[in-house]
């Protein structure tokens, strides 16, 4: 911690950012990659101490009263430290974000114009009691030239230091600023309003975390944000599904992880199929409380009423909503109005329903005949995500490293001038 006040604290970081960015936007593919390898590699030889760290938050969390997902998302074992150091591999081995020509106008008078991909320059990153994310956001934006500031939550402090501690020892064997990746050395939540504030500083805010996190960027900040809203998502079983695809997809995407924003919360199912399939579904989720509208229950007697509040619920628990619905369209009009526009599914296979599903629903992340917990950067081959992104500007779903770049045009000439 630090004895210096939050304001003088979060302008130092600041500026240190904004010089490093500086370096790193001028770094050459391979120095990159060299940092991200060198940091997974000192992940997997500095395992004990990462491990050692988190056992200290999660002691001190469940003092605290976390429990259920939130808990399950502190927790690090041998295999998430794995996962880690493998994602960072992954990233490492991207094709370079940064120099791209995306795209090349021929201009008539002989002027070639180009749109050539760059860093976003500082990027602020909040997030709460996901250590991963210190990982995945530091080679993310590292991946794509930018320097990062880290402001993880408060129960995963420790583990969060720790990890940062690699990415470090990365950037400093590949002779690159260890200031490109920072993590706020302090809990107190002054810091966050900081961030959000530092216009010139910090070129963009990512939020990761509940609704109340969300909703205080939104309201707050005075930096552009890449809008990350809850996970409500939906599986919508159509009357043309295959049973056996249908009970295997769902309960994956409902019991797989309870805790992730990928988690499917609300169950769809025509009319048609419901008799015979939703007795099925409840067997099948042993131990999730179903609670749905007034058909579903005439259909299936376990299912509890369910209230308003339900159709909109992230649970992130063994509670999943059910609604019948008599068409497509019935669902769409359903997912658009109590969804998170975050990752909903359907289960057909009739693929004129499919079209209409996917050209219908307003999410980030539309599927069909998939889980919904593969709304995942890693699961999209981008190695890693900060995030799924639900707003529409910029970008939209996982935010790899390519979603952290922006553009500028490059114009080639050989003495044109503008007629008068």
């Amino acid at each position: 911690m630090t004895s210096v006040s939050i304001p003088e604290l979060m302008r130092e970081i600041g500026q240190r950012a904004r010089v490093a960015y500086q370096s790193l936007a001028a770094a050459t593919a391979e120095q990159k990659e060299s940092a991200l390898r060198e940091a997974a590699a000192a992940i997997r030889t500095h395992k004990a101490e990462i491990l050692a760290a988190n056992e200290k938050d999660y002691s001190t969390a469940k003092v605290n009263g976390v429990e259920g997902a939130m808990l399950d998302r502190l927790l690090l074992d041998d295999k998430r430290i794995e996962s880690m150091a493998a994602g960072l591999e992954v990233v490492a081995a991207l094709p370079d974000p940064v120099g791209k020509v995306l795209e090349t106008i021929n201009r008539p008078n002989g002027l070639v114009i180009s749109r050539v991909s760059v860093p976003l320059g500082v990027i602020g990153i909040i997030y709460e009691a996901r250590p991963n994310v210190t990982a995945d956001a530091g080679a993310l934006a590292l991946k794509a030239g930018n320097a990062v500031i880290l402001r993880g939550g408060s129960d995963s402090f420790h583990s969060s230091s720790a990890i940062a501690a690699c990415l470090h020892e990365g950037l400093k064997s590949a002779g690159l600023p260890q200031d490109a990746i920072q993590l706020v050395p302090t809990n107190d939540r002054a810091a966050v309003g900081e961030m959000l504030t530092m216009v010139g500083v910090i070129d963009v805010i990512v939020p990761r975390g509940g609704r109340s996190l969300t909703e205080r960027v939104q309201r707050e900040s005075r930096v552009p944000t890449f809008l990350h809203l809850d996970g409500n998502c939906h599986t919508y079983i159509h009357s043309a599904a295959d049973f056996d695809m249908a009970r295997k997809v769902l309960f994956n995407a409902k019991l797989r992880r309870l805790g992730i924003c990928g988690a499917t919360e609300s169950l769809l199912i025509d009319e048609s199929i419901a008799p015979k399939l939703l007795p099925l579904l409840v067997d099948d989720l042993q131990g999730c409380e179903f609670r749905g509208d007034e058909a579903s229950r005439r259909f299936e007697p376990r299912i509890l009423a369910a209230s308003d509040d339900d159709w909109g619920m992230e649970y992130l628990a063994a509670i999943l909503s059910v609604k019948v619905v008599r068409s497509v369209e019935e669902a769409i009009h359903h997912i658009n109005r109590y969804g998170s526009h975050h990752t909903d599914a359907i289960i057909t296979e009739d693929t004129s329903a499919a079209a209409r599903f996917t050209a219908g629903v307003d999410s980030a992340i539309v599927m069909v005949n998939a889980s919904t917990q593969f709304a995942d950067g890693g699961e999209f081959g981008m190695g890693a995500e900060i995030g799924i992104a639900t707003g529409r500007m910029h970008a939209r779903g996982p935010v790899g490293a390519a979603q952290l770049t922006t553009y500028k045009y490059v114009v080639q000439g050989n003495g044109q001038v503008r007629a008068v």
